[in-house]
């Protein structure tokens, strides 16, 4: 009896000591482990990292890293780090906090408005793992461009301004793959025959909207000034589009920087591939990315017999229309005298 008696004591008191260090466990497991006051942050783990990489990133947000690496044991994290953009929350425990560095965070990535493949690079690798040079590198590849259609002039086109969704650690290529494929969904079938309509294709369609996205920034207007285009490019007229020399003003001297609000006589005898003034046609590429609505109205223009068109000095942001040059030369002249009197030199 007295055995039996030493042996629950000592039961009793086995079962006492697992009891406290399970809750001394499930405590450290399950507490608030976390050091920041706002209420949520991205931590951001890159490719190849290693559980001491883990450990020096979440360094500033995890209150005791003892109890992460506890969990982070238990659970198999510590030899299998996944990279990407993980969201930590205001007191999350280890436990939590050990499931959502498993959870890659998805990133909304958004461009618009670049006026070269080197600035969308710049902006893409702003929001992503990959670095703009690897992103330049593969939108430039040789291969991808012949096999889609493209060169490096206008592969630009091959962008459409939107925000899309993507893991922070996607590669470039990944990430250049993914835009040919948004590409072709966004160039549809009916799409594409509306640009045939117009005698073009989607990749002309772009550039010419490139173009009218820089003459205005006026939506409804848009539709109007692609139709003065298309009846230019019909009737075998150069396009003469002051922003494409602006353009090629950039492009020659590498200054993409430079602010022009004024193009002179002399610039449009400027010899150049993307001077408007002195070639017939499109340029060889895109001179911006065209948002949305500038594509859509290079599709669905308006039909009208117009040919001239020059900023207006009475309605700011949009443009006198003119079908005859005698009339245009009467809009130019009292916007040349306008832009005088304001002193505006370039």
């Amino acid at each position: 009896m007295k055995l039996k008696k030493i042996i629950t004591i000592v039961a009793v008191a086995l079962i006492t000591v697992l009891l406290i260090y399970g809750f001394i466990l499930l405590n450290q497991i399950f507490s608030p482990n976390t050091k920041f006051s706002e209420n949520e942050v991205y931590v951001y783990v890159p490719t190849d990292s290693n559980y001491k990489d883990v450990q020096k990133i979440l360094a500033p947000y995890v209150e005791n890293m003892d109890r992460f690496d506890l969990v982070a044991d238990k659970r198999g994290y510590s030899d299998n780090v996944i990279p990407g953009r993980f969201l930590l929350t205001k007191d999350m425990n280890s436990f939590a906090l050990v499931k959502t560095m498993r959870l890659n965070s998805a990133v909304k990535l958004a461009f618009n408005n670049q006026e070269r493949i080197e600035d969308l690079a710049g902006r893409v690798g702003s929001q992503i793992e990959a670095d703009s040079l690897s992103l330049l590198t593969s939108f430039k590849d040789s291969i991808f461009l012949k096999e889609n259609g493209f060169n490096e002039e206008n592969v630009l086109a091959m962008f459409i301004p939107n925000t899309y969704e993507v893991y922070w650690n996607t590669t470039a290529v990944k990430f250049r793959d993914k835009m040919i494929k948004e590409y072709r969904s966004f160039w549809t079938k009916e799409r594409v025959a509306k640009a045939e309509k117009q005698g073009l294709t989607p990749i002309e369609a772009t550039i010419l909207a490139s173009i009218v996205h820089k003459e205005s920034v006026k939506k409804d207007e848009r539709p109007r000034i692609a139709g003065v285009y298309l009846n230019r490019l019909r009737a075998g007229m150069p396009l003469q589009a002051d922003p494409t020399v602006i353009y090629a003003i950039k492009k020659k001297s590498n200054d993409f920087e430079q602010i022009i609000k004024r193009v002179f006589y002399n610039d449009l005898t400027m010899s150049h591939p993307y001077n408007t003034y002195k070639n017939l046609g499109l340029p060889p590429g895109p001179i911006a990315m065209p948002d949305i609505t500038a594509l859509e109205a290079v599709l669905n223009p308006e039909k009208n017999d117009f040919i001239y068109f020059c900023a207006s000095i009475e309605r700011f942001g949009y443009h006198e229309f003119a079908a005859t040059l005698a009339e245009h030369n009467l809009n130019a002249k009292k916007y040349s005298d306008w832009i005088n009197s304001q002193g505006v030199k370039r």
